[in-house]
């Protein structure tokens, strides 16, 4: 079968996606395209340029002491470091490849600070598109790339699904991982379609006007488990003992991790709402942060756990 993939963002958590396309190639799927946004980008540019298992290999190899020798701190620069080390290996991987080049057509998604708004990369070296889309605040450096100030894809497009519109697919698989608590994305949802999978039927209503459309249609603030009515603000009583204490341990990386994931949990609602995906796919965080990057043996086998239970409950068991 013929799919796209559309790769999601989630730092360390984005080695699953190493997982999930192991299996995906395992059970024959033939992966035709690819559309990534932060981690998502860069397991997807090194899957195109069939660059992956080199790839997983290596990180597989890195301890804790390993990331802390490949941060190269970015002293008074806007963000804490530039993440030289680590693309230094990527670029020998890619060897220079462009997108065009590739045998798989690829997107990778970054974000123009300045203009607010999602840009996608389909042409011109990928290590450059790749350091772009992974580029997240504050940790690692924006870059400029034709007058523009790029950052992490993830803050605009967390799960890139609207790329893979325009991908030649006939099915459309998307990867991300489950919020906070492990349980599914409120109002996650596939396409509904009444024609078996690979038989076309992707003629969904797309663009802005679609999205408006399909989330009435499911009751906008009704409480119907739409984007829409997860968004809506609930309504609490303050404590009479005036303000709590904070957690013990609590640290500003984790605020600002906790504050990244609100918002990339509801864009995600909203672009699965969207764009529905065929089989959506999502991967447990399993106490993985977005900065444990020396944990990457168990999240690839996360992703491939989640990959067989997905796909054992989909029409392409």
């Amino acid at each position: 079968m013929r799919i796209a993939v559309a790769l999601g963002a989630g730092g360390a958590r984005g080695y699953a996606h190493i997982g999930v396309i192991q299996v995906l190639q395992e059970r024959g799927f033939d992966i035709v395209a690819i559309a990534g946004s932060s981690m998502g980008a860069l397991v997807g540019g090194l899957y195109a340029a069939g660059k992956l298992d080199a790839y997983a290999d290596w990180v597989s190899t890195i301890g804790q002491r390993d990331v802390l020798r490949l941060l190269d701190p970015a002293v008074g620069a806007p963000g804490a470091i530039r993440a030289e080390k680590l693309m230094a290996r990527v670029r020998e991987l890619l060897d220079g490849v462009r997108i065009e080049q590739l045998p798989v057509p690829f997107t990778a998604v970054a974000t123009d600070l300045r203009a607010g708004r999602a840009v996608w990369f389909q042409h011109g070296p990928v290590d450059v598109a790749v350091r772009a889309s992974i580029a997240l605040p504050p940790a690692i450096t924006p870059v400029i790339i034709n007058g523009r100030l790029l950052a992490d894809g993830g803050l605009m497009e967390p799960l890139p699904m609207a790329p893979t519109t325009f991908m030649p697919a006939d099915t459309v698989v998307a990867v991300s991982h489950k919020p906070a608590g492990g349980d599914s994305h409120p109002g996650a949802t596939v396409r509904e379609s009444a024609d078996p999978p690979g038989q076309g039927g992707r003629d969904h209503p797309r663009g802005p006007a679609g999205v408006v459309d399909r989330v009435i249609s499911r009751g906008g603030a009704s409480g119907d488990g739409s984007p829409a009515a997860d968004a809506s603000a609930e309504t609490i009583t303050t404590e009479d003992g005036g303000l709590g204490q904070l957690p013990a341990g609590l640290r500003a990386s984790d605020v600002m991790s906790m504050s990244l994931e609100a918002v990339r949990g509801l864009l995600i609602r909203y672009q699965l709402a969207s764009y529905p995906p065929d089989l959506l796919i999502e991967v447990p965080a399993n106490g993985v942060h977005t900065y444990d990057f020396h944990r990457a043996t168990e999240m690839i086998e996360a992703g491939r756990r989640a990959a067989f239970e997905a796909l054992a409950g989909s029409p392409f068991a």
